[in-house]
This record gives structure tokens, C-alpha cells and sequence, in this order.
């Protein structure tokens, strides 16, 4: 059948919230270093569970693979960490302007301007720009809380994939007091297209506080030129920085959450429990897999080289989607099988690099399981194209969407709920 060119709601959305996002640097230039990163968090892992390919690599716009969005936006989720507080905390609140002050205190020396802040009642910031006498940069710091051993944690702790997030360093250590501390020196464009580098320290401990700075070698973090050729901390200074304690503290005064409305770990996908290893499994004989990853909320990917090129291949598998399949996206939808809507559409990817073909197979089964798989002629989002067209054919990546490891089929699923009744 044709290829599908319809374009998905949720990505229409998406972009749109994205150009928004867009037009709000200048008029709030410590949105995507605050609240916004606690808020996209919880929105990234969703949003990659509903739509592989454009909005499966949305899911890692900015340095660390995090969503990040305005600190005004809207947070549906009660899990997320920036939710408002169901109970009072047990340490005196923590202005902003006391925040910007001990940012100050820490930096010690130099000119400081474009001074903003929040407080503790509601996901703690201080912004500033600092002139160390080399050229002012943006430096922030920010504090939450998170579930310890929850993937909200990990991606906290763990150094981003580079297939998707290009950086230059990326260090984990644990500290003496058992906190896991992370330096990433990377950049605030994935693919480069401006030379602003953006570096931070992440800093989480056994009791769930994280804090994490911040900085840029730029007066704002997007659509300024750079004013150095690197942002004025080092790895040492960010971690002396990021471990003053002075942020516990103010973490500390953060208004607690009832546990149940904190993030739990993520659920895996309906497969083997390692979407990673059941997408390599269904690789063709004839590639070799270079590379694979993903994460626990239904989203994996390989790297293969059939001899004639890298090629990217995606996965995402979300339950509970099967009201997608009225909407303008599956119209002309085939099939097959025991009910399984299946759609396919080729198209130029979302990372705007010249050249990229992606194609792409998306499914919704009967019983509301949707698997979208694609490919890319690329080894990954930002790199340019290895080869003419993606190292799977369309039939292949049809087989990868309709097989059973991602779920039952629609008469496994029918047994199980006989045998449930019967029991």
C-alpha cells in the first residue's frame, strides 16, 4: 500500500509546544534550567511512549536527553516532582532572592546580572549571568527531590546515550557520603548548528535530594553568541559548586509529597522485559548490530551496519492506545492479522539534516498494544546519511511490529482472559 503522509496530532502538538518553548528565551531566559526540567522529565517519558520517530527523538532535545519546557507550563502528571505539595516541610522555606545570594557567595568574584529566583515553595532556582572577567555566561542552580531507585534518578545519574546526545565528557562518581555525582560537558544543540556549549553537574543523594548547575558559555542559554570559548567552571569547580550544602538545605525546605504521588520506577515493556535484546533478536541475519539502548518505558533502538552503511532503528511499544487508531493517522490504515491496524509512512526524519530518509511502520493491536517501528538511513538523529535508504526494508520493519514479543495476540489474549474467569 502507499506510504502515509499523514501528519501525527501529537506531533503536531509537540512541535507547536516546542515553538512556544521557542519563543520564550528571551522573555524568561531561566525557563529550561528550573522548573521546566522537573516538569519535561515525567513529559519526555510519556511522549516517547506515544509516538516513535519525530517525537521518539524529541524525547531527547537538550544536554542529558531531557525534555524541557517553560516553567509556566502545565504539569498533568501528580507524579512529577514539581507538582504542588500535598504536605508542609519540616525546614524554614528558602527565598529565591536567598537562593541567588548563596549562588553569589559560592561563584565568589566577578560582575553579576540578570539576577532571577524562586524559592522553596515550588521548585527552587537561582539564575544569574556572570562576567568572571572572560565574558559573562549564564550559571543556574536548581533542586528538587527524586525517588531514589527510580528511573527519574537514574537519568539523573547515568551519562546520556551518544547516539542521540553528542557531548565531549561525561563523568559518574560516588562521593564518600554515598551521593552519585555527574559531569556532562556537552553542548546545547545536539547536532552543533550553534558553537553555545552547555556543561552540568548533577548531583543526587541517598535521601532523594538532587541538585544540579547549570552553565553556558553565553549570556543566555539559546540565540546569544558565545563570549568564551568554554563556560567559566571546570569538572572540579562544578562539583565544589554543586556540593555546597547549602543547596541540601534549601532541598531540605522543599514542602514534602505524599509517597504515593512520587515517581515510581517505570514499567517495562510487554516483552521479555529488555525491548533492547528483543529488537536486536529480530534484526535481519544479514546486519550486524553495532550498538542498542533505550530505556524502561518502551522505547529502544539499534544501530546496524549491513556492510553498506550505518542505519538506526527505533522501537516504541505503549498498551493502551487503541482509541489512535479513529484519528486522522491510521485513515487508510490496512488489516492484517487478527485485527492489528497498521499504517506506514516515509518521510525526512525531524532533525532537519539533509538527505535523512526515515521509514517508518506503525501498529495499533486489537487489544490497544501500539508498536511503531522505524528506520533511518543514518547511524543515528543528527549524523548525516551513511547510505541511500535505511538497512531494513518496509516489510521487514512490518514483521519487527507484528511480532509477538512486544505482546499476545488477540487470541493469546482472549485464553488468558478465559482461564482469569475460569480461575
Amino acid at each position: 500500500m502507499p506510504a502515509q503522509q499523514q501528519s501525527d496530532p501529537f506531533e503536531d502538538r509537540v512541535a507547536a509546544e516546542l515553538r512556544d518553548v521557542g519563543g520564550q528565551f528571551d522573555a524568561d531566559p531561566h525557563a529550561l534550567t528550573t522548573a521546566g526540567l522537573a516538569r519535561g522529565r515525567r513529559l519526555r517519558l510519556r511522549r516517547r511512549a506515544a509516538v516513535v520517530g519525530g517525537a521518539a527523538s524529541l524525547a531527547l532535545v537538550g544536554v542529558g536527553g531531557a525534555l524541557l519546557l517553560p516553567g509556566g507550563g502545565s504539569d498533568p502528571d501528580p507524579s512529577s516532582v514539581a507538582s504542588k505539595p500535598s504536605a508542609t516541610a519540616t525546614v524554614p522555606p528558602v527565598s529565591g532572592q536567598e537562593l541567588i545570594s548563596t549562588l553569589k557567595e559560592q561563584l565568589g568574584y566577578g560582575k553579576f546580572s540578570q539576577e532571577t529566583g524562586r524559592g522553596t515553595e515550588d521548585a527552587p532556582y537561582a539564575w544569574l549571568v556572570w562576567d568572571d572577567g572572560d565574558g559573562g555566561s549564564v550559571v543556574s542552580v536548581s533542586m528538587d527531590r527524586v525517588e531514589p531507585g527510580t528511573e527519574q534518578a537514574r537519568q539523573w545519574t547515568e551519562c546520556p546515550d551518544k547516539t542521540f546526545t553528542p557531548y565531549d565528557s561525561c563523568r559518574t562518581s560516588r562521593l564518600d557520603n554515598g551521593s552519585v555525582l555527574r559531569i556532562l560537558q556537552g553542548y546545547e544543540y545536539p547536532d552543533k548548528r550553534e558553537p553555545t556549549k552547555h556543561w552540568t553537574a548533577d548531583l543526587v543523594t541517598p535521601k532523594g535530594q538532587h541538585v544540579a548547575v547549570y552553565e553556558w558559555n553565553a549570556e543566555a542559554e539559546k540565540g546569544s553568541p558565545v563570549t568564551r570559548e568554554d563556560p567559566p567552571l571546570d569538572a572540579a569547580e562544578l562539583k565544589k559548586l554543586v556540593t555546597a550544602p547549602a543547596w541540601l538545605t534549601a532541598v531540605d525546605a522543599i514542602p514534602k509529597e505524599d509517597k504515593s504521588s512520587l515517581a515510581k520506577p517505570e514499567e517495562t515493556s510487554p516483552g521479555s522485559g529488555d525491548i533492547r535484546k528483543d529488537l536486536a533478536y529480530l534484526m535481519p541475519d544479514d546486519v550486524e548490530v553495532v550498538s542498542r539502548g533505550g530505556d524502561a518505558s518502551g522505547w529502544g533502538y539499534v544501530v546496524v551496519d549491513d556492510g553498506k552503511g550505518r542505519s538506526l532503528v527505533e522501537i516504541n511499544v505503549q498498551p493502551d492506545m487503541g482509541d489512535l487508531t479513529g484519528e486522522s493517522i491510521f485513515e487508510g490504515a490496512e488489516t492484517v492479522g487478527e485485527g492489528t491496524m497498521l499504517v506506514t509512512r516515509e518521510d525526512a526524519g525531524d532533525k532537519d539534516v539533509s538527505g535523512t530518509v526515515r521509514w517508518t511502520v506503525d501498529t495499533v493491536r486489537i487489544n490497544g498494544l501500539r508498536v511503531v517501528v522505524s528506520a533511518l538511513n543514518a547511524g543515528g538523529p543528527h549524523d548525516a546519511p551513511s547510505r541511500d535508504k535505511p538497512a531494513l526494508t518496509m516489510e521487514q520493519l512490518k514483521k519487527i511490529a507484528l511480532s509477538s514479543k512486544w505482546g499476545p495476540s488477540r487470541e493469546e489474549s482472549q485464553t488468558g482472559q478465559k482461564n482469569s474467569d475460569q480461575g
